[in-house]
């Protein structure tokens, strides 16, 4: 059974501590129990009550009408939630659950009901890219451990590669591109759902996974004769991103591609001029696929 600290229940919820607790005692929201040393902490029952209330919240409803449910009014009351934006937040809460509960069954169960109802690509998008953003803000505050994130990670690798190995080779592709993470670069969830949205449009697919040594990616590139490279990085310095644009701009027949997350936009990179630069894969995708 799983033990959460009322500061866990915010990063998870998003509704801050301070409401909680006022929630907990005006309205008996929760029911916290104490440790030995008289430290409060709350069951899985308990954040899968707040996760509803939440949604509920988010949909429009009083919290002072939402506290007089009972647990299957609680759930009753999500099931009807048409708003497909709230559904998607419901989905990521489900994820997070499983994660915590490390919970495999469950986490194939959800994903397979997702894909269903949503198709493989809008699943990754709208439900599995914002549960990493959330997994990455828990990771951050210290409230989600590496197996939990290691374990639903691989869980999400291997559905991605399972979706590339359906698909039929692009035998007379026009474009060609290296995919890569540069040296220490491991997470790699975004650069293997590049993989599957470029041969999906038929784009042939040099893939080299994490930790990759620039130079030899550059080589390569001038050796096959690629029209594109791709990479991000996800721990790099600006200066170390600097550097490893300047080798793969060596080549001036092949655009590098970079995608920018949102802390490298306010660096104010210095991008050399072979350099294309997206904030998202599927503009990145865009700009390959184009005539």
């Amino acid at each position: 059974m799983g033990k959460y600290s009322i500061k866990e229940l915010e990063c998870l919820s998003g509704i801050k501590a301070h409401t909680l607790r006022i929630w907990e005692k005006r309205f008996n929201l929760l029911n916290p129990e104490r440790t030995d040393t008289n430290i409060r902490y709350y069951s899985d029952e308990d954040l899968k009550k707040i996760l509803n209330v939440s949604l509920l919240t988010f949909n429009g409803l009083k919290i002072s009408e939402i506290a007089g449910f009972s647990d299957k009014q609680l759930a009753e009351a999500v099931v009807r939630i048409n708003n497909e934006e709230i559904r998607n937040l419901k989905r990521v809460n489900e994820l997070i659950i499983s994660m915590n509960e490390l919970d495999e069954e469950h986490f194939h169960s959800l994903f397979d009901k997702y894909v269903s109802s949503l198709g493989f690509e809008k699943t990754i998008e709208e439900v599995v890219y914002p549960y990493l953003e959330k997994v990455g803000i828990l990771w951050l505050s210290g409230e989600v451990q590496a197996i939990q994130e290691h374990m639903i990670s691989n869980l999400i690798r291997g559905k991605i590669i399972r979706a590339i190995d359906e698909l039929e080779y692009p035998a007379n592709a026009k474009k060609s591109i290296i995919l890569f993470l540069p040296e220490g670069e491991f997470h790699e969830l975004g650069l293997l759902y590049f993989n599957y949205i470029l041969r999906k449009k038929g784009v042939k697919v040099i893939y080299l996974g994490q930790s990759t040594p620039v130079k030899q990616v550059e080589k390569l590139s001038a050796k096959l004769n690629t029209d594109f490279m791709l990479t991000y990085s996800i721990v790099k310095s600006r200066r170390e991103v600097e550097d490893m644009l300047k080798v793969l701009n060596k080549n001036p027949n092949s655009k590098t591609i970079f995608i920018e997350n949102k802390q490298q936009a306010l660096y104010k990179i210095d991008y050399p001029s072979n350099v294309m630069v997206f904030n998202t894969i599927k503009e990145a995708a865009l700009e390959v696929v184009r005539p």
